[in-house]
């Protein structure tokens, strides 16, 4: 049944109490659904009366006494029970109303109404605890008086909802998944139970389940809640094509709200669209000169277009509106880096270490710390500095033990990169002995394994890592285990399994990029172009497929020009790659652009000099200028590059063209200086 509400007018309300006050009390009705809608309304008219006049007690005392009866002659009605449990709530009265219904639970078990307000009156009390900790005791007796409702009054989804909310509050996901799915199977389009199923689904790390419902949501009855909900739900699947276009529809919504196109800012930037996250970003900005981020991440969008005076002019302001802000002093290290100045984002990163405490304990502080040994580590590593990579790696061991696991995979890589084998693999022995379960020991051990040539060991290792939940990614180390081994047959099955797993865009782009390698391994030259082709298609700007397919051309020396432009594309996405580099120079050797060729294969080797084809391409180009002092020394070099190398990475094939080159160019050097003076 539906019980009225009364007017608020204070005289009307007066006027209606007089005249039913005035019947005697024989009037009432005899019919008791009659009754209890004529004692629900003389509450509601009592329960107004006290909010007109500051909570006099006698008409307090009046409206709980009328709902008592409206309630005892419908016991079902929830209405009834939340309007009496709030006047209690009003009232001040919890104490005194808890001890008198807890009474009345004992003696009338099945009255659902009394359980219903013991329930919510338990539910007020649980603010009652500590701090921000809520009270348990409470919580928990409010749990068990809900789910009685719930054995007594199975369709009442209020009920189930406030069960979801209570679990949730009390981390128990399961349950509270399970409340509010009985909330959903009485009313399949209940907003608050589709939100809170959604949240549940999040805190289970479940994010896919909890996007899909809300977007139910979002679909039927968008409000800025679920839209902020389902964005946030799209960021943690890192999908922020669709948590951007989500954050639009709730901007649309409330166009004045800084925080909410902020954060539509941070979606489009996350997801590289940079030119719409940089208007965003400008407007804020513009409105509000202090916006911190919104002036750092113009400057991170500049340094990614390469437009590195603005990039650092955004960084300066990011930097005098907070000069020791972590984030904005990572950035400058990240910017000398972007321009191809190692050495000095390295100095730069040891400026920033040292002003930090080297032990602390901040937990954010060691955090900060172990993010900022591991880039400078890296850096250290790919400038072949790979003792000072190791030292620090350790130094992230000693601060953090948590981290420590990942900082062994890192020495290790270190040692892999800098080709000590030897100590790359004892380092390995170590950490697999004190890490035995640890995934990313495991994947590392078996990229060394692959390295010295122990296909069978590094299989076995990467199967040893099949869980169903991440099993794309060890699908495809396997494919490079094979590609290693020449077994392009099982490397064509590891990479369809993957495609099987692969769902976002990204991932299948990747999938054509290693087909189409394996392709080329086996020079089948039109299906790797496809695959590469295919690839491109996804990601126009993919840096990788552009150099694969572009030096595939060039090394093969057909269609030059085009082999140009791709490369070119390449190198102007990342022009400090050095892969790309030789890439470039290579093309313009095919092409006879000699000194420019030299320029790239030069710069190629500042940023790495240990790759023995670099050289060999170097000696090329030396020897079609007829410097073939030079030319040799470079062919030696390739040599004793291709004699360091990782044994599964040799190619015989290949040492025996240069030893071959070696040898004639000695030959020939030795004529141009005439007989042995010797």
């Amino acid at each position: 049944m539906n019980y009225p509400r009364v007017a608020r007018l204070a005289g009307v309300l007066l006027a209606a109490v007089s005249v039913v006050s005035a019947q005697p009390q024989a009037t009432a009705p005899k019919n008791p659904k009659a009754s209890a809608y004529y004692h629900a309304a003389l509450g509601h008219l009592y329960a107004e009366l006290a909010a007109q006049y500051g909570g006099r007690g006698e008409y307090v005392s009046k409206a709980i006494d009328n709902y008592k009866l409206a309630m005892r002659e419908d016991p079902e009605t929830a209405s009834l029970a939340q309007d009496l449990s709030d006047l209690y709530l009003q009232s001040g009265q919890i104490r005194t109303a808890v001890t008198e219904f807890e009474d009345f639970v004992k003696k009338n078990p099945e009255d659902v109404n009394a359980r219903r307000i013991l329930a919510r009156l338990y539910t007020a009390r649980i603010r009652e605890g500590q701090q921000t900790r809520p009270n348990e005791e409470m919580m928990k007796a409010a749990i068990e008086q809900y789910e009685k409702i719930g054995e007594k009054a199975p369709r009442d989804v209020d009920n189930w909802l406030m069960l979801g909310r209570l679990h949730k509050l009390a981390q128990n996901s399961s349950a509270s998944e399970k409340a509010y799915k009985k909330a959903l199977a009485i009313d399949a389009e209940n907003e608050d139970a589709l939100t809170g199923l959604a949240m549940v689904y999040s805190d289970l790390g479940d994010t896919v389940s909890a996007s899909q419902v809300l977007r139910k949501v979002a679909d039927k009855n968008p409000s800025l809640r679920t839209l902020t909900a389902l964005a946030a739900a799209y960021e943690q699947l890192k999908d922020y094509k669709l948590a951007a276009e989500t954050y639009r529809r709730a901007v649309d919504m409330n166009k004045e709200n800084p925080d909410l196109r902020r954060a539509y800012g941070e979606a489009l930037f996350k997801g590289e669209d940079y030119d719409t996250a940089k208007g965003v970003f400008e407007d804020l900005s513009k409105e509000d000169s202090s916006d911190l981020l919104s002036v750092l991440r113009l400057s991170q969008i500049y340094r990614q277009k390469r437009d590195f005076a603005k990039a650092d002019e955004y960084s300066q302001k990011a930097k005098k509106l907070d000069p020791n802000n972590l984030e904005i002093q990572y950035n400058e290290v990240s910017l000398l880096e972007a321009q191809g100045k190692t050495p000095e984002a390295i100095a730069r990163l040891k400026e920033i270490l040292d002003a930090m405490p080297k032990k602390t304990d901040s937990v954010g502080e060691r955090g900060n710390r172990v993010i900022l040994l591991e880039k400078l580590g890296l850096l250290y590593r790919i400038t072949e500095q790979t003792p000072n990579a190791v030292a620090t790696f350790r130094e992230i061991a000693e601060l953090e033990p948590e981290s420590a696991s990942r900082a062994q995979a890192q020495i290790i890589d270190a040692y892999r990169a800098g080709k000590d084998f030897a100590s790359a693999e004892k380092e390995a022995k170590l950490a697999s002995q004190k890490y035995p379960n640890d995934r990313l020991i495991k994947s590392v051990v078996s990229s060394l394994q692959t390295d010295l040539g122990h296909f069978k060991e590094a299989e076995a290792t990467l199967k040893s890592l099949m869980d169903g939940k991440s099993d794309r990614e060890t699908w495809l180390s396997l494919s490079q285990v094979y590609e290693k081994s020449k077994n392009y047959s099982e490397m064509a099955k590891a990479i369809d399994t993957a495609e099987k797993l692969s769902t976002t865009d990204d991932e299948k782009e990747n999938v054509h990029f290693l087909r189409g390698a394996m392709y080329e391994r086996q020079k089948k030259f039109d299906l790797a172009e496809e695959e590469f082709r295919k690839s491109l298609k996804v990601n126009p700007e993919s840096a990788a497929a552009l150099n694969y397919l572009g030096y595939m051309l060039a090394d093969r020396n057909v269609r030059l020009p085009e082999a140009l432009e791709l490369i070119k594309k390449a190198v102007d996405l990342e022009p400090n790659n050095g892969a790309y580099m030789d890439s470039l120079g290579w093309v313009y050797f095919r092409m006879n652009r000699l000194d420019e060729a030299v320029a790239q294969l030069r710069g190629a080797l500042e940023r790495g000099s240990r790759d023995p084809t670099v050289h060999d391409h170097l000696g090329d180009v030396y020897s079609g200028l007829n410097k073939w002092k030079d030319a040799l020394a470079q062919w030696e070099l390739a040599l004793r590059e291709w004699h360091s190398n990782a044994p599964s990475d040799v190619d015989t094939t290949e040492v025996a063209k240069i030893q071959k080159k070696v040898e004639g160019a000695k030959v020939r050097l030795a004529k141009e200086n005439g007989p042995n003076k010797n």
